[in-house]
Order: structure tokens, then sequence, then C-alpha cells
């Protein structure tokens, strides 16, 4: 399966029995990053998490249900 990265749009090439090629097939609201762009994405929030500033609502803490 051909897939286009919606950031950087290169192709690439997907096996057609991977879960993410079956999940981009049925649902088309779900978009595809190549890897190089998911680990910049990655590495950036790694470092917006790292200067205190930047808060990450990933599970809900007894901190954040105060506000």
């Amino acid at each position: 399966m051909r897939v286009k990265c919606v950031i950087c749009d290169s192709i690439n090439e997907l096996d057609d029995d991977l879960p993410l090629a079956k999940k981009l097939r049925n649902r088309p609201i779900h978009t595809y990053t190549c890897p190089e762009c998911y680990g910049r994405i990655a590495a950036n929030t790694e470092k917006r998490l790292a200067t205190g500033n930047f808060r990450f609502f990933r599970t809900s803490s007894p901190i954040d249900e105060e506000f």
C-alpha cells in the first residue's frame, strides 16, 4: 500500500498486512506520518515537556482537577 506523509509529503510503501495499513484503509480520518516526522514530533514534545511550561494532558491528575 502506498501512503503519503501529511507533513513532508514523502511517499512510502506499507505492507498490506500491517495493522496500520488496515486502519488507514478502513478509517479515512486517520492520517499517516513517516517515521522521520513522527520522531521529530516526539523529540520536540519531549523538549517542551522538559521546559516545565507545557502541560501534557495524557492522564488526569489531582493537580489538573483543581483548576
